[in-house]
């Protein structure tokens, strides 16, 4: 190594053989690099390296090990790839590698430099620094060490590591069979215009590798690579088969927005209201029989007409019955045996006039709300059956009731319904792929934006455990 020539009339910026760096781009506060004046490229330690993104806009992710000899810390990082070029390493051999620009800093001076992608998780220094990224006022002294302030591999222990990792761009997939529909564009389009990349996947085209090893998931002869999240929006038709694709990708530590067992439960209306009574969440008195035998039985535990009669694979209104007479409510219960359905029998909560509310939690926080309208002559709400979507402010007991419903099934994403009831808010189902269209209108908030943000802090790096020293 050797010193470079310092400018005239200028001080130059020293550094020693070995420094500490950061790269605050990619999330990495603190490296040990070697200034390396005979190298013309910087490289920087890098393994699972992966291409994605479109060919006009290509990005490359990778993970690093920032701290030699412990392969337990892991920093997930992404960036845009401005090139793919031959490297000879010091050692002769020649390597294929992505380029990437990205801001170094060096004390207290931060500049931009472009370094190669390579693996050198055999290498004491993490980061080889190349002439090229090294300016005119920069002199290197080859005998010292660390001329500038020293760093520390602590932080990677620190709650700093979680709440301050830069933005980084996401790789996230929305399942879906609705390419075209309000709330799978809105994914896509919000998602994009932060910076990610979102694929959208038609669920029944998805098919599984199950092995031990390493499971996958194919797609139109294609194995699927690794996400950073995933977005269901699972149709009912494809329930079961929606979950056992989202399995998979939980067995290979993709953050899924709602977990398989949470939306089975939520679709499932019998298991659906036994979470919530497990979970003492209000709800209007259901009661379900199996035999013809029961049927009186069955009315009596719910209460006097009017009652609602429901099938329990019913969705966005459909298959919801009113029975406004005793009669006429075991006239329904007994057409519905006659087709061999599964239903279940419910109080109708007449004080709700036709009117009830949805809360959207993303993230255990309430995200928006709306109450829909039932359209003149319908007792439904749905905005599917003619109901209207208006702006209303939630108690605080009904959002406490809406937080708690979503809780139950361990979702991300709910849309819960309520009935305004006298004796206060009631949870008529738990939404577990909520639309939307009537959400956003009504609220005027920004319920895809939410929902990414919480994604962007969900798959931030997480603070490294600290390793337990020998006899401590």
């Amino acid at each position: 190594m050797k010193d470079m020539r310092e400018p005239e009339g200028k001080a130059p910026f020293l550094l020693g053989w070995e420094e500490w760096v950061a790269l605050p781009g990619l999330g990495l506060p603190a490296l040990k690099a070697k200034v390396d004046t005979g190298a013309r490229t910087s490289a920087l330690h890098a393994f699972d390296i992966e291409p994605f993104g479109p060919i006009n806009a290509p990005k490359v992710r990778f993970a690093i090990h920032p701290i030699p000899g412990r392969n337990d810390v892991t920093i997930p990082c992404s960036a845009r790839a401005i090139d793919r070029r031959e490297v000879i390493s010091s050692n002769g051999e020649m390597d294929y590698r992505y380029v990437i620009r990205t801001e170094l800093q060096i004390g207290e001076r931060r500049w931009p430099v472009e370094v190669t992608l390579t693996d050198r998780g055999s290498m004491a220094y993490r980061m080889l620094i190349g002439r090229q990224a090294l300016g005119e006022d920069v002199t290197v002294r080859p005998q010292e060490s660390f001329v500038q302030p020293l760093l520390g591999y602590e932080v990677y222990h620190s709650a700093a590591m979680k709440t301050a990792a830069p933005p980084r761009t996401l790789r996230i997939a929305v399942l879906s069979r609705e390419g075209g529909a309000y709330s799978t564009r809105r994914l896509v389009t919000e998602g994009e215009a932060r910076g990610h990349v979102v694929e959208v996947l038609d669920t029944t085209r998805c098919y599984l590798a199950i092995n031990a090893a390493e499971p996958a998931v194919w797609y139109d002869g294609q194995r699927l690579p690794r996400y950073d999240a995933v977005v269901p929006r699972i149709g009912v038709s494809v329930t079961a088969y929606g979950a056992a694709i989202l399995r998979q990708f939980e067995s290979a530590g993709t953050f899924v927005v709602n977990p398989s067992d949470g939306i089975l439960a939520s679709r499932d209306k019998l298991m659906a209201h036994q979470v919530l009574a497990r979970h003492r969440v209000p709800m209007p008195v259901t009661a379900i029989a199996s035999s013809p035998k029961d049927t009186g039985n069955l009315i009596d535990l719910v209460g006097q007409a009017p009652l609602v009669v429901k099938l329990l694979e019913s969705t966005q209104g459909r298959g919801v019955v009113l029975a406004e007479t005793r009669k006429a409510a075991q006239s329904v219960i007994s057409a519905f045996r006659g087709l061999k359905a599964d239903f279940l029998v419910q109080q109708f909560v007449r004080e709700a006039g036709g009117e009830d509310v949805r809360a959207l939690v993303i993230g255990g926080r309430i995200a928006a709300a709306m109450r829909r309208v039932a359209a003149a002559g319908e007792f439904r709400s749905n905005l599917h059956q003619g109901g209207r979507a208006e702006p209303v402010k939630l108690t605080r007991e009904e959002r406490e009731v809406a937080l708690r419903a979503a809780r139950a099934f361990r979702l991300g994403l709910a849309g819960v319904d309520l009935l305004r009831s006298d004796d206060g808010p009631k949870v008529l189902e738990v939404n577990s792929s909520p639309g939307f269209e009537g959400v956003e209108s009504a609220s005027g908030r920004n319920v895809a934006q939410i929902l990414y943000e919480e994604i962007e802090k969900r798959v931030r790096p997480a603070p490294a455990r600290k390793r337990r020293e020998p006899g401590a």
